[in-house]
């Protein structure tokens, strides 16, 4: 068991350094392997520190979900950017583009004709500064549109003054138990769909773009350029719920203290009271999840329930109940709320402090 260290007050998210470096370059080695281009998502962690080992370790680019996210990665001197959103674009975000299109190499999302035109029109004598990649859905049944319609939306993109660069897709789907195959061999149908129908009308298609952290090691090459990939960094307890990864492999935890302790009886639960809330790990839970988190060093609790300051675990009959003040590690969910709930993070490296990274695009979502 690695102790919270001293230096830490809590709730305090952490991270791993020699988890994280390791994580990013057995992804980067993985895809690399496959003939692939990496092009993490870096909506997970939003700190220039993290997207550095990125590129260092062979990314070609960044993923981000907004403009705001492109402008912070790009200001820290990122020079090839994908937004990958169906972005509706007025005069304002126009101007925003324009200015990030002069500085790296800028490319967005679009799943319409109306968006597509309403962007062009936009962007105006700028409009082919910008490539556009069209977002295809592959089985999520969020944005996208089907591979078939794909070509209707690019001609509009094109007549619009767009240069398509190709499309994409997010598997999201994959993000339930016995999901992951089933949703790559989807991503891989679409994404060839949609390649051979714009390239058989002419287009250049450069670049199809698929993967998440569940389906990223099992996208194939015959229709994906690059995978886009974002939680893998630090891990979550979706992803051991997934066997997407392993305790191993979980490189951020949240310190927390025990602030309440309770035997249970007949009407209550065993159960202990954590200070890392809502607030803090955010309170994301898929139906299939067994709760809102995990416990580091204790596997078999589970965190049951969550207020804005409170996490209530409940604790298995056989082990003894954490002491009034010991400090544990909490494993949460989704690592991308909680990342965007705190403005800096505690760097450890072999179970000491020994740097903090400011969350330099938190709060950016427009």
């Amino acid at each position: 068991m690695t102790a919270v260290p001293e230096g830490i007050d809590t709730p305090e998210i952490m991270i791993d350094r020699n988890v994280l470096e390791r994580n990013v370059e057995r992804m980067a080695a993985a895809v690399r392997s496959k003939g692939l281009q990496l092009r993490p998502h870096v909506k997970t962690h939003k700190v220039p520190e993290i997207a550095a080992l990125q590129l260092a370790a062979g990314a070609v680019g960044l993923t981000v979900a907004t403009i705001g996210e492109a402008e912070v990665f790009v200001e820290h001197g990122a020079e090839d950017i994908f937004i990958a959103y169906p972005l509706w674009v007025g005069p304002r975000q126009a101007a925003r583009l324009r200015r990030l299109s002069s500085r790296a190499r800028v490319a967005v999302g679009t799943d319409s004709s109306e968006a597509a035109s309403t962007l062009g029109a936009s962007l105006a004598d700028a409009a082919g500064h910008i490539e556009v990649l069209i977002e295809i859905d592959s089985g999520h049944h969020r944005s996208g549109v089907s591979p078939t319609r794909a070509l209707e939306v690019a001609r509009a993109a094109e007549r619009a003054g767009l240069r398509v660069a190709g499309v994409f897709t997010f598997p999201g789907h994959s993000y339930a138990p016995g999901m992951p195959i089933r949703a790559a061999e989807q991503e891989q149908q679409a994404l060839d769909e949609a390649s051979r129908l714009l390239a058989a009308s002419g287009f250049d298609v450069s670049r199809a773009s698929g993967g998440s952290t569940p389906t990223a090691f099992l996208t194939g090459t015959a229709s994906a350029t690059e995978v886009r990939p974002g939680v893998y960094v630090f891990g979550d307890a979706q992803q051991l719920e997934l066997e997407r990864c392993t305790m191993e492999d979980i490189a951020l935890t949240i310190a927390a203290t025990v602030v309440s302790r309770h035997e249970g009886d007949q009407f209550t639960p065993r159960r202990i009271i954590l200070d890392s809330g809502s607030k803090t790990m955010g309170s994301d839970r898929p139906a299939w999840a067994t709760g809102y988190g995990r416990l580091m060093d204790h596997p078999e609790a589970r965190i049951t329930a969550l207020s804005e300051h409170h996490a209530t675990v409940v604790w298995p009959d056989e082990s003894d109940l954490p002491a009034l003040g010991e400090r544990v590690r909490v494993i949460p969910n989704h690592v991308c709320l909680a990342m965007n709930l705190v403005d800096d993070v505690a760097v450890l490296s072999n179970g000491e402090v020994v740097d903090r990274w400011r969350v330099a695009a938190r709060g950016k979502n427009k």
